[in-house]
């Protein structure tokens, strides 16, 4: 996901998705342990969006003070 693509977002569905994103991740972590999981970069990519998404919502609330 791109930063202008969660720019686009409004904040409920930014947090909808940032939601979605971190239960993603915690349920790769499990698959992870297991080891049924096959691609483990997938993990890194997912966190990347989670920090993106993380980083326009604090954007967003340092502009609002």
């Amino acid at each position: 996901m791109k930063i202008s693509e969660i720019r686009e977002l409004r904040t409920d569905e930014r947090l909808e998705k940032l939601q979605e994103l971190q239960r993603k991740v915690f349920e790769l972590r499990c698959q992870a342990v297991t080891e049924n999981l096959q691609n483990r970069h997938v993990i890194r990519n997912i966190r990347r969006d989670i920090a993106r998404i993380k980083t326009v919502l604090r954007e967003e609330e340092r502009k609002a003070r």
